[in-house]
């Protein structure tokens, strides 16, 4: 599981930098069914594009721990599961958007769960190894 924890929290963030990286570069381009939408709107989705990138290397720093902190990845997981609420809210204020946008609702409301579920696992490894090694070292001093 601790395995596991970690490539997913990985792949999240270098999937959250990459994202974030083509928003900020194509802005309001980079927006599904968007077209041209303006200044003010290309700015906020450049802007929001380097949160989102800076959004990624935090998963990044988490994963690069050891061992990885559940209260990160609770956190991180809690944050991408509050964009998925942002866009349910959105749905029922203004209806459906594009198909791209519900697809990604779905991701957003259905991942964090297996993150919660997965964060102590780092933790809980590292503890057992560590209490194994303490044994071990008990063993070959004769206690």
């Amino acid at each position: 599981m601790a395995r596991l924890l970690t490539w997913l929290v990985l792949a999240m963030g270098i999937a959250c930098v990459a994202i974030g990286a083509f928003h900020l570069v194509l802005g309001i381009d980079s927006v599904p069914g968007e077209g041209t939408a303006g200044a003010t709107v290309d700015s906020r989705e450049r802007y929001y594009g380097a949160i989102f990138l800076g959004y990624g290397l935090a998963w990044i720093w988490a994963a690069r721990q050891s061992p990885i902190s559940s209260r990160a990845v609770r956190w991180l997981a809690g944050i991408f599961l509050l964009g998925g609420v942002g866009r349910i809210l959105s749905m029922a204020l203004h209806g459906r958007p594009q198909w791209f946008q519900v697809a990604l609702t779905v991701i957003e409301l259905a991942v964090p769960p297996l993150y919660f579920w997965l964060s102590t696992a780092d933790e809980k490894a590292a503890a057992t190894r560590l209490r194994e090694a303490g044994e071990g070292s008990r063993n070959r001093v004769g206690l």
